[in-house]
């Protein structure tokens, strides 16, 4: 649900409708009935599915404005069935004892690329859910999400979900949890999010397992901001969690990271609609509206505290996310370069792991270069920007960032080819490692190492559980991010799942690979790869450009080169007018003084003329790369 805007579904978190008035149906409910909790799991285990079962049972939202994930309120989620931003509503439960409790649930996402997301908003929680699918079972993003909850200490409760599947073995999954997680999986309740089974114990199990928040008495107010988004008519809308204090209308608020003081105007709540509440207090979860209109003003993580009694105390807030992918977007009209940089801020408020930094290109003029954590998210964003603002992308070929260190003894981070120092300036280039945990049944053990070994991967460690194998490997990320997951789920027929994190630097050959055009280098071309599969992808992408650079009147030459070794090269024939058709007979030398002079004409043509790249050449080079293992 958006805040107020009604123009577009997509440019905000929430859906658009118009906040209910105040009512006692919201007011403040104790702290000891206010449980806070997320919704953990891998990708397609029930998470949102579960939380439309919740909104439910808890009357949040009516029968007739309901539909399958309901909290998935962006186009590109319900397209693609997953979820990409942690979703937050708070409803009122009556228990079976009769009192009234208040959730304050938040929907995460499954997916490797927006484990910051689950990160983030773990720190706003007591306890969290960790749904298990009651078939597969236990998968590599439920161990990382499950291990991200316990880590900050909360309280993690085992579901067992898809119990109306005829495979269903909650047994088994339970033995997988304890085996494999290492938690009890004793008070695991089981529930089919499909059906509603299950469900109302599920509710009350959270009553029983998942501690209410530890309020602070000293009435010191100390806001955690866990999300922002921009609302056009609004500003910028701020989701929090009210660690101490009381948040009213009037209030004027000190941002401890930026120094700015705003004063509040409007304090609510979700259930998912936009309610608007006479105050938030310690323990709740709801949203700040403050007539915020600049995006700097306010970072995701700081401390929100009363500016006439500020805290001497803040909080912790967020740890800074790393980029680990990245690529050039340019504008392909060259007035919509100051709509995507609107853009990208806008949505960078949104997306704390977004970075973008401006950059120009001989070929492509003035873009920016974007980080992602990995290429989802990078689809994800491209998709949003072209959807949303309306914007043409050319997109270059994705890169990470390896560690150069020159002769000089100075370590230069490089994430952009075009920036590469000189070989003979080079000492040492490092590039990142991750350690990636396989699951996979064991029937495709062989096949799992082969592809790891094929991309220059170490074996750490494998082991065997009841029903599948644990296998462990390092590996270069640059060899992992453009195609393994699908690489992975075809050697696999879809069973294997995937999660990695990052595991620093290591030495390795690695060189620029730099595309050529009739002697000049496209800076948007060029490559980092290792230097034993320089050769055979340079011929890959020569063979490929010369199907798609258009023919010009001259014959263009088109080069890869290792530094100034040309190691591939293709010519794209020049296309031939006849200018001997008019001549009908006559001295020979007549044809050959006209062909002459259309080869001197071509070859002024050839020192002047601009060559044109489309953007298939630069999809060209992500393929090229895929099949042969960059």
């Amino acid at each position: 649900m958006e805040t107020v805007n009604t123009k577009s579904k997509q440019n905000n978190k929430h859906e658009s409708v118009h906040p209910r008035q105040q009512s006692n149906e919201h007011e403040f409910v104790h702290p000891q009935q206010t449980r806070n909790f997320s919704i953990i799991a891998h990708v397609d285990h029930g998470k949102s599915t579960l939380a439309d079962r919740f909104i439910e049972h808890c009357n949040g939202l009516q029968a007739r404005e309901m539909r399958d994930q309901v909290l998935d309120s962006m186009d590109i989620e319900q397209e693609r069935g997953i979820t990409i931003k942690a979703q937050t509503v708070a409803l009122r439960y009556q228990a079976r004892d009769g009192q009234c409790y208040r959730f304050n649930l938040i929907d995460t996402p499954g997916h490797v690329d927006f484990g910051y997301e689950v990160s983030r908003s773990l720190l706003a929680c007591e306890g969290a859910l960790l749904v298990v699918d009651a078939s597969q079972g236990v998968q590599a993003q439920s161990i990382a999400n499950c291990y991200q909850a316990i880590n900050r200490g909360l309280e993690v409760l085992p579901v067992l979900n898809k119990m109306d599947l005829p495979a269903a073995d909650p047994q088994r999954v339970r033995e997988d949890i304890e085996d494999i997680i290492g938690i009890s999986a004793t008070n695991a309740v089981s529930v089919s999010a499909k059906t509603g089974q299950g469900v109302h114990d599920l509710l009350e199990a959270i009553i029983r397992i998942i501690p209410p928040p530890q309020v602070q008495h000293d009435q010191e107010v100390r806001v955690l901001v866990v999300d922002s988004w921009f609302d056009s008519y609004v500003g910028v809308v701020l989701l929090v969690r009210v660690m101490s204090g009381c948040l009213r209308p009037g209030m004027k608020l000190l941002a401890v990271a930026t120094a700015a003081v705003h004063t509040i105007d409007q304090v609510g709540i979700f259930t998912p609609r936009q309610t608007v509440c006479a105050r938030l207090e310690a323990g709740q979860v709801g949203y700040i509206i403050a007539g915020i209109r600049k995006i700097k003003e306010v970072q995701v993580g700081d401390t929100l505290t009363d500016a006439l009694h500020p805290t001497s105390n803040p909080l912790p807030g967020y740890e800074t996310i790393k980029p680990r992918v990245f690529a050039g977007f340019f504008p392909v009209n060259a007035g919509d370069y100051k709509t995507l940089r609107r853009a990208l801020e806008k949505l960078s408020l949104n997306d704390a792991s977004l970075f973008f930094e401006a950059e120009s290109s001989q070929a492509l003029g003035y873009g920016f270069r974007c980080g992602f954590l990995g290429l989802l998210h990078m689809e994800i964003i491209q998709e949003r920007l072209e959807r949303e603002y309306e914007i043409n992308l050319l997109v270059t070929a994705p890169t990470v960032t390896y560690r150069v260190k020159d002769k000089q003894a100075q370590m230069i981070d490089v994430h952009n080819p075009s920036i590469m120092p000189n070989s003979n300036e080079i000492d040492e280039i490092a590039e990142p490692m991750m350690r990636a945990l396989i699951i996979s049944p064991r029937d495709y053990v062989g096949s799992i190492i082969g592809l790891c070994m094929e991309k220059r991967g170490q074996q750490e460690n494998i082991y065997y559980t009841q029903n599948h194998v644990n296998m462990e490997f390092l590996l270069p990320l640059g060899e992992v991010v453009f195609d393994f997951f699908d690489q992975l789920k075809s050697l696999t027929q879809g069973y294997a799942s995937f999660d990695y994190s990052l595991a620093g630097y290591r030495p390795a050959q690695m060189v620029k690979l730099d595309i050529l055009l009739n002697g000049e280098r496209v800076d948007s071309l060029a490559s980092i790869i290792h230097r034993d599969n320089a050769r055979s992808i340079g011929l890959a992408l020569v063979d490929k450009m010369k199907t798609l650079v258009p023919r010009q009147m001259y014959d263009v030459a088109i080069q890869a080169a290792v530094g100034s070794r040309i190691i591939a090269r293709a010519n794209v024939k020049a296309l031939r007018k006849d200018v001997t058709a008019k001549c009908y007979g006559g001295d020979v030398t007549r044809k050959r003084k006209l062909l002459e002079s259309q080869k001197a004409g071509k070859k002024r043509m050839k020192k002047v003329g601009k060559i044109e790249v489309p953007q298939s050449a630069f999809l060209a080079i992500l393929k090229a790369k895929s099949s042969f293992g960059s």
